[in-house]
């Protein structure tokens, strides 16, 4: 995968994280993903919710320890664009992130996720329906539509490294 294409995937994760699209991202911006996440888990058990809101407060206190340059408490794209082409210090994010949203798909506990979770969790993130769809379809869902929450885990994590290609998130980068 070449460098722009990690460049188009940190574009579009910074657009879907400055919920207030001012630009920069702040640690209200986390708060306000964190809310309208949680509302779409409403299913959810109350510890699966409330570890999506920490690891959304670690992910933006990771950032802005690591990349406020300037110390204004705000990250630009510039300062951002770093960690999807560089991502080490935030794997451990990424994967605590990825593990808490695709646990909230499954609040049965059947280790599956149905199409009507997924959309409706990925759109409250931030991402356009029709390009959601196509990501639970390249997952390869089964024939009572669901899919491993394991390999939504997974997808979350394949798409914040840099070395990835041919990812079902790539459908989510398709005409940015």
């Amino acid at each position: 995968m070449t460098r722009d294409e990690a460049s188009d995937r940190a574009r579009v994760v910074f657009t879907i994280l400055d919920g207030d699209r001012n630009g920069v991202l702040e640690r209200s911006d986390f708060e306000l993903m964190a809310e309208r996440v949680e509302t779409a888990a409403w299913r959810s058990a109350p510890a699966q919710r409330e570890a999506l809101r920490a690891g959304m407060r670690r992910w933006w206190e990771g950032l802005v320890t690591r990349l406020d340059s300037d110390g204004d408490g705000r990250i630009d794209f510039e300062e951002y664009r770093g960690t999807v082409l560089s991502p080490g210090p935030f794997a451990d994010t990424v994967a605590s992130f990825a593990h808490a949203l695709a646990a909230l798909g499954d609040p049965e506990g059947v280790g599956t996720v149905a199409r009507g979770v997924f959309v409706e969790l990925m759109t409250a993130v931030g991402f356009p329906a029709d390009r959601v769809t196509a990501v639970f379809d390249a997952f390869g869902p089964s024939a009572d539509d669901r899919v491993p929450v394991a390999v939504w885990e997974a997808g979350v994590r394949d798409f914040f490294s840099p070395d990835k290609a041919g990812i079902a998130g790539d459908h989510l980068v398709a005409g940015e």
